[in-house]
Order: structure tokens, then sequence, then C-alpha cells
């Protein structure tokens, strides 16, 4: 029996979230047979890690706390084993514009897009800097906190005047909003988890269809708001490009053991990179649990397997 700390909560934006992915992770685990427990990372962390040994640690942290591989730096300082990517990993990952410009490197097509510094906006002026924005990318355009997830201060701009206060949105969670031009298509979502020889398997693509219109943090994370399709309803080369697309990313990006890929697939079949994310969410209504289910995967196993791959990474 395995003895598993699951990692939740912390003080980002998205505490609530992390607890819920982190109990269903913790209950996973338990059906697997492993002794799991859900813990907060706070000042007394260091002493459980060193009083309790756990075998694996899991991270189910979202947010800069779990997601911009600090945390990971210390767990590797004590030699603690853990599930997901290390920390250069999540660096990469964590930062956008950084994430889209290697994976840009490596073939896969993404969003044109602008960062913009908070202290580059207010000196150079806010209108000019927009009005020159917008004769670049055109419209409509998306606009979210360079680092960050669960859709937190993305707003999608349709009309110029739109743009200033969806730019006071994306610095209200950051020092860098990313500026992108607005793909038009089926949104999906590819997660990938390692199989038992340490190979990625892409799993069926999530489409995702808000009630809004748009992937917001509310259409997230409330049943209801939003309908999934899993499989996406994609062609069968649409599909295909889109899995490989995702395992670019995935090995680009160095993650380990899982991850979510998040694309647009154009009307020609084009996969366009939006974003990844090196710790998934795992709630009820996040997608890489979805994918399992059609995958024909069991969440119980497929996390217990990961677990024994970190005991031996």
């Amino acid at each position: 029996m395995s003895h598993v700390l699951v990692l939740a909560g912390g003080l980002s934006h998205e505490r609530d979230v992390s607890l819920r992915s982190g109990r269903r992770v913790a209950e996973a685990l338990g059906r697997a047979g492993c002794e799991a427990q859900v813990r907060d990372v706070d000042s007394g962390l260091l002493e459980t890690l060193r009083s309790q040994a756990p075998d694996v640690v899991w991270p189910v942290l979202h947010g800069a706390t779990g997601e911009d591989g600090a945390l990971r730096d210390v767990l590797e300082t004590l030699g603690v084993r853990y599930v997901g990517a290390r920390p250069a990993s999540c660096r990469l990952t964590w930062d956008k514009p950084v994430a889209k410009a290697l994976v840009e490197q490596a073939g896969v097509a993404t969003p044109a897009g602008v960062a913009l510094s908070h202290a580059t906006f207010r000196e150079l002026g806010s209108t000019g800097v927009l009005d020159a924005v917008v004769g670049s990318l055109g419209l409509p355009l998306a606009v979210k906190p360079a680092r960050g997830g669960s859709a937190l201060g993305l707003t999608i701009v349709r009309s110029a005047a739109e743009l200033p206060s969806a730019m006071v949105a994306a610095y209200a969670y950051g020092d860098i909003a990313l500026i992108e031009r607005y793909v038009s298509g089926t949104e999906v979502a590819v997660s990938i988890v390692e199989d038992h020889d340490g190979l990625p398997q892409a799993l069926p693509a999530v489409e995702i269809v808000p009630d809004s219109g748009v992937y917001s943090y509310d259409a997230r994370y409330t049943a209801g708001e939003t309908e999934f399709f899993t499989p996406a309803r994609l062609s069968p080369e649409a599909s295909a490009a889109a899995s490989e697309a995702a395992l670019i990313v995935y090995a680009v990006l160095g993650h380990r053991h899982l991850s979510r890929v998040d694309l647009i697939v154009d009307e020609s079949g084009k996969p366009w990179f939006l974003e990844a994310n090196s710790s998934p969410g795992m709630t009820e209504t996040s997608l890489l649990p979805m994918a399992l289910e059609a995958a024909g995967l069991e969440a119980a196993a497929t996390y217990a397997a990961l677990v024994r791959r970190a005991q031996s990474d």
C-alpha cells in the first residue's frame, strides 16, 4: 500500500478548485488501495513531509502555488518523489508567452499575440498602445493574464471599446497581459497520461461548448453551464491532428506523467495551441477525468499507476 500525500488548497485564486480536485484524487487513490491523505500547503508542510515520509506527493495545486515550479523545487531539494512535471517544465508552461514561443518553434500553430506588462502599458499610454494592437491583430481578440489558470481574467473582445476594460480585468490577476488574435472554431482539450512504459498517450479530445459562448471560470466549475462532447465532434483527420499537436506540446514543454493541452480546431481542421496545464483540474467537471472515462480507463487504476511511475522515476 502506497502512502500518498495529496497537496491541495494553497492561497491562489483557484484554491476552491484545488481543494475539490484534491478530494477527488484522494478518493480515487483510496479505491485503488492507496493510503491517500489531503493536506493544505502551509508552514507545517515540511515537518509533515519529514515526520510522515510519504512514498509519493501528488500536488493538485492550481495557480502560482502549484504551477510555477517553486513547490516542486522544494520537493526535489528534500528528495521527495512526486507526480507531475519537473520544476523547469512547470515554469515554461506557467508563462504563457514563453510556452507559445516554444510551441510555435516546434511547428504547432498558435494565435498571433502581444504580451504587455502593466508598466509598459502605462508608460507608453494606453490609448496609443491599444490602437496599435488592434491595428496589428485586428478584432476580435482574447485577453488574459500571461500567468494563471481557470480562465480567471479572460475576456473576449469584439470591439475596440471593450479592450480597455479587458486589460484591467487581466491586470487584476498579474502584471502581464497576453492579447491574442481570436481564432474561431471548435474548442477542445486533449489530456495526456503516460502508460506503464512511460510513453505519453493522448486521450480522446473533449469538446467544450459553454452556454455563454466563453469558457469562463463559472462555465468551467458550475455544473450545467457548459456542454461537453467526448470524443469531440471532429473529423478523424482533425482529431488526429489535435492529438498530434498535444503530444508535441507535451514533449516540447517537458511534461511528465500527465497534463492537458487546450486547442482551437478551425474550420479547416487545423489545431491552434492556446495553453497547456501541467497540473490539470481533477474535479467532477474537469476535462481529464472526462477524457479518461471516454477512453474506457478507470480513474482509480490510472491514478495509482501514475503514483507507481512517480515512485520509480
